[in-house]
């Protein structure tokens, strides 16, 4: 493999063992001297005796171990700015300026077959409690091996690019894309013609949230005393925030003599098979909640075939459902994809999937939702009563959506869609995944890499398959969040009983 270990000259500084592979695109490279310096790969002006190294080639530039290069460009921050702001006109900005002007999410460069990255990433930043988690994250990224090291990379990284993107233009996901090839060698292969394989979404998804299970701490719950069963903690915050917990009871059907089992199963994401009869995401979710699968039976000293009943006893504050889409076809050696409809809600209601011993718990927060929902239709009725009320502002207040010893859970079983990923094609390792966001209300966002576009929720719930068309294949459910009105407390008497005279 064409690797060399360099030197880096900027300015007064010189950075010693740089690891430079030729064999990847020179964008990498800038990557890294991004990771370096914190000039921005496009601010970078890279030479060796005389030549200048492009993005998308090497040219003529001949490198060796131990040759310093030297690099120019300054940091944003250090780039003096016009004092005054001259006026400019919608019609006269380009997309980055029309984007930030209009409050458009910041998009994604796609940087070769990296959709399926820039969707994932794009989904993931609509968790406001994950974004305060990466901002409080201290640790640096570094070229290391081991597991641990490539984990706090990927997690500084991603949170790197979610303050670049607040910047509000298009950013490359430079030092997260080659921070998760050095993690996960795979992502990195490349085609005949040397250009990154499209990968699958999912699988993108799932690793990314397994690096910031290892790097994010759970959150400190201030109802919980530290005196409290340490075993109850949760270890992390993704497990806090993404992660249920399934009650599951085993049962042999081909021996009534052997007792039930029972265990309990953690979770990051739930799957909805689909199958001929599937059409709509509850049931597809049901049906693998009820499923029939084969194991050694102590009993009959062989294997059997057992029902495996699974109830959720613990639902999270954020909710992810995979579309299990992909199936694998050993003729054309391909993860070909299922078309088929299958329909999903805007807002999902997850009580009928649960234990009934989570379902008496998520009672009390149900019943606020329908009372204030009664409120709502009482005063629709009432346009007196409404108009004297719309004339001065309420005050109000968000309850919380966890239960008061469970930070980060879900206390009503009722969610309320913020992201879908979508994949356009026919198999996982070709077409193109987008993401669609929701940002405000019922405004959502396109976000397909760098360009973004305003969308409807009915263009939204058109995502759900049956031609080529874009179809949903993971869907992020966030807590549906009730919002009360503060009560005016200054003329409230007050309760005398156990007070003294």
């Amino acid at each position: 493999m064409p690797q060399y270990t360099i030197k880096v000259k900027w300015g007064k500084e010189l950075f010693s063992n740089v690891e430079v592979n030729t064999e990847e695109e020179p964008i990498l490279f800038k990557a890294q001297l991004f990771a370096l310096t914190g000039v921005q790969p496009e601010r970078q002006k890279v030479m060796l005796k005389g030549m200048t190294l492009k993005d998308d080639n090497w040219g003529n530039l001949k490198l060796k171990d131990g040759v310093t290069i030297l690099m120019m460009g300054s940091k944003e921050e250090d780039v003096p700015t016009e004092p005054i702001e001259k006026p400019v006109f919608l019609e006269d900005m380009n997309e980055a300026e029309l984007a930030t002007a209009l409050d458009l999410p910041s998009g994604l460069l796609n940087l070769g077959n990296t959709c399926y990255l820039n969707a994932t990433v794009q989904c993931l930043k609509t968790v406001p409690e994950l974004r305060e988690a990466l901002k409080i994250f201290s640790g640096g990224w570094t070229t290391g091996a081991s597991l641990s090291i490539t984990a706090q990379s990927i997690t500084a990284s991603l949170r790197d690019l979610y303050d670049n993107m607040d910047k509000g233009t298009a950013r490359a996901p430079l030092v997260l894309l080659q921070m998760l090839h050095l993690a996960f060698p795979r992502f990195a292969e490349k085609t005949e013609q040397g250009v990154f394989q499209q990968q699958d979404a999912n699988e993108c998804w799932t690793e990314l949230i397994r690096m910031l299970q290892q790097k994010l701490p759970a959150k400190n719950n201030p109802d919980v005393s530290e005196d409290n069963d340490k075993t109850s903690k949760p270890r992390s915050f993704i497990e806090q925030y993404f992660g249920g917990i399934f009650d599951y009871e085993l049962k042999c059907i081909e021996s009534e003599d052997e007792p039930a089992t029972t265990g309990k199963e953690e979770f990051l994401q739930l799957s909805c098979f689909i199958s001929t009869e599937v059409k709509h995401m509850y049931f597809g979710l049901r049906n693998k909640m009820q499923e029939q699968i084969t194991k050694m039976s102590p009993t009959l000293g062989r294997n059997a075939t057992y029902t495996k009943t699974s109830k959720i006893s613990r639902l999270p504050a954020y909710l992810t459902i995979q579309f299990v889409r992909f199936y694998y076809k050993e003729k054309e050696a391909i993860n070909a994809k299922i078309l088929k409809d299958v329909k999903f809600p805007l807002e999902f209601d997850a009580f009928e999937l649960c234990s009934p011993e989570l379902q008496n718990k998520l009672v009390p927060m149900r019943e606020k939702f329908k009372e204030y929902e009664d409120n709502l239709v009482e005063e629709s009725c009432n346009v007196k009563t409404k108009d004297k009320e719309d004339s001065t502002k309420k005050e109000m207040k968000q309850e919380p959506f966890w239960f008061k010893n469970d930070l980060g859970s879900n206390n009503s079983g009722y969610y309320k869609l913020q992201a879908v990923l979508t994949h356009r094609g026919r198999s996982s390792s070709s077409g193109h995944y987008v993401a669609w966001i929701r940002q405000k209300g019922d405004t959502w966002m396109k976000c397909d890499d760098e360009m973004v576009t305003a969308v409807t929720s009915e263009e939204i719930l058109k995502l759900s398959g049956g031609g080529d068309w874009h179809c949903a294949y993971v869907l992020l459910y966030g807590p549906r969040i009730l919002e009360v009105e503060v009560k005016d407390t200054k003329n409230t008497p007050i309760d005398t009983d156990n007070t003294e005279a």
